[in-house]
């Protein structure tokens, strides 16, 4: 089987850059941009701060250390971190918190509604005393990945940010695929992010550029957030080469409904298979259960591997796919051929 035979749904991140995106990044003009000399990275962070209705905005390598410098900025040492246990930030950032920031993470199960309520929210804020750190940070995510990928409405944001403001906490919110989001609810990007303090989102994944993501909020945060990215390793010199193809990226906002609409195909291919569910999706992740089939995860992504597609194991009995521009839909047709015959063969 050759390369151009795999249909690789195991994240959006193995977007390709487009011809146009090769272009902008050889010909892009550049500076340093530890001195903020470099012109390109400049008139990213301008409109990435527009984009999503912010101050300022900081270009930075990848989307964990976007988060982790947030919770970096916004806790003191010692302070608690409330988030979803399923969060990216729990689940996938390394212990990031409690290594680079000497915060304790505190994880709530936000169950299907992806962010906790304003009730739960109030009631885990707890004040610093002799006994227990204080909330720092309330940290929330949208699309939300382990969640299937679920877009979440705007007055679920809105609840938790309010009530976490109430108790004098600030909220980050994860919006890697944040443009997924608003794409799916039909708003603007700006509107979900306006309940909270700061948010990050990635240039690299549906949105298609080679490699980057955004940290916004206001002014002064991102001056501190700077700061924390040179502390980090973060600070790039001449990354306009880097940053030309995220203003491309930033234009392609409107065509993350293909990968929206692709999803939905391949979920309903894939739950026609004996023995999957699939979910119908809100964005462009699919997560498929296997459990009826009695397959586990892991032998499914090992089988769909030789098979040509690719896809990752999310737990025991499930699997994500994940669509994206690189992904059209007689490709996700093949995909779901190929998932039906290794399902046969394994139950066989």
């Amino acid at each position: 089987m050759t390369d151009d035979d795999f249909i690789d749904l195991r994240s959006d991140t193995v977007t390709r850059p487009s011809d146009a995106m090769r272009d902008a990044a050889a010909t892009a003009e550049v500076g340093d941009d530890v001195y903020r000399d470099d012109p390109t990275v400049n008139e990213l962070e301008r409109r990435a701060a527009e984009a999503v209705g912010t101050e300022a905005a900081l270009f930075v390598p990848s989307g964990t250390m976007a988060n982790q410098i947030a919770v970096r900025v916004h806790t003191d040492h010692g302070q608690e971190l409330l988030l979803d246990r399923e969060s990216h930030i729990y689940r996938w950032e390394l212990a990031g918190a409690a290594t680079l920031s000497g915060a304790q993470t505190r994880p709530v199960d936000a169950g299907a509604r992806c962010v906790p309520t304003a009730d739960r929210v109030r009631a885990e804020t707890v004040t610093e005393d002799l006994h227990r750190p204080g909330t720092g940070l309330l940290a929330l995510e949208n699309t939300h990945n382990y969640r299937g990928g679920r877009a979440v409405p705007v007055d679920r944001i809105d609840a938790a940010a309010a009530a976490a403001h109430e108790g004098g906490v600030p909220v980050h919110l994860d919006g890697a695929r944040v443009f997924n989001a608003a794409v799916a609810l039909g708003v603007e990007a700006s509107e979900i992010v306006a309940p909270v303090d700061s948010v990050t989102f990635c240039l690299s994944k549906g949105l298609g550029a080679p490699v980057g993501s955004i940290l916004a909020g206001e002014a002064a945060f991102i001056e501190e957030a700077r700061r924390v990215r040179k502390l980090f390793g973060g600070g790039m010199r001449q990354a306009g080469m880097i940053a030309a193809p995220g203003l491309l990226a930033l234009e392609s906002v409107d065509r993350l409904a293909d990968d929206h609409a692709n999803a939905e195909r391949l979920a309903a291919g894939v739950d026609a298979i004996d023995g999957v569910d699939a979910a119908e999706p809100d964005t462009n992740i699919v997560v498929a259960d296997t459990e009826r089939a009695g397959i586990p995860a892991s032998d499914l992504v090992a089988a769909c591997e030789e098979r040509g597609v690719g896809c990752v194991e999310f737990d025991t009995h499930t699997a994500r796919f994940t669509t994206h521009r690189d992904v059209d839909a007689a490709d996700v047709d093949t995909a779901v051929e190929r998932v039906g015959d290794v399902i046969a063969d394994l139950t066989a």
